[in-house]
């Protein structure tokens, strides 16, 4: 049996760990508009340490037929028929993002990538509902397994809202900038590895041994 070629790979039982945010036109991930995405990569040190690596950021053009809600971009300040947002399809974003996670994948010497983010079941319907839209074959992510730093951050910090828990971390945090999904990708991410280090320096890891390849198969 063959072990994961990095801490990484054993830190997550083989699990490649993505930080996504999405801003979107709404709360339903079927019909409506999905406007932005950003990814962010993380990388672990010799000593077991969690860093963000690179940030993938993609505004979208609204897929055809889909709904948006003022409300929502009043609350985002989104204006989807901006020209000057540079805005991609969503086969485009969502390929794109998933070429480099594949590459950072395998890199790490993980079997599979998970999302991690903020009310992680909001984004990651969001990212699904676009992968079937385009037919996406070689989806690196697992289906329904995800981190939810909304849990972490009540666990660790006593805070589930993002900026609260990112100031209780010490970590900066502009409510201005808020609502864009690279800040708030970023700042997640941040906020990730600040509870991943700081378990780890609370002796929560590394585990007494190893995973082994056929550990990381099972959801």
């Amino acid at each position: 049996m063959t072990q994961p070629t990095s801490l990484l790979a054993q830190r997550f039982r083989g699990y490649y760990p993505v930080v996504i945010d999405i801003e979107t036109a709404g709360f339903n991930a079927s019909t409506d508009a999905l406007l932005e995405i950003a990814a962010t990569l993380v990388t672990m040190d010799e000593q077991g340490q969690l860093k963000p690596l690179q940030t993938l950021h993609f505004h979208v053009d609204p897929f055809v037929g889909a709904n948006i809600e003022a409300s929502a971009l009043a609350f985002n300040g989104i204006d989807p028929y901006q020209p000057l947002r540079g805005a991609v399809p969503e086969r485009e974003a969502i390929t794109e993002i998933c070429k480099a996670v594949r590459k950072a994948q395998k890199a790490a010497g993980c079997q599979r990538s998970v999302i991690v983010a903020h009310n992680a079941a909001f984004d990651q319907g969001f990212f699904n509902a676009a992968c079937q839209r385009i037919n996406l074959k070689r989806n690196p992510f697992h289906p329904f397994v995800s981190f939810d730093t909304t849990s972490l951050s009540a666990l660790a910090l006593g805070q589930t809202v993002l900026s609260k828990a990112c100031k209780a971390a010490g970590i900066e945090f502009n409510d201005k900038e808020a609502h864009s999904a690279l800040y708030d990708t970023e700042r997640t991410a941040e906020l990730f590895c600040y509870i991943v280090n700081r378990w780890q320096q609370l002796g929560g890891w590394p585990l007494t041994a190893p995973i082994t390849e056929n550990e990381t198969t099972s959801a």
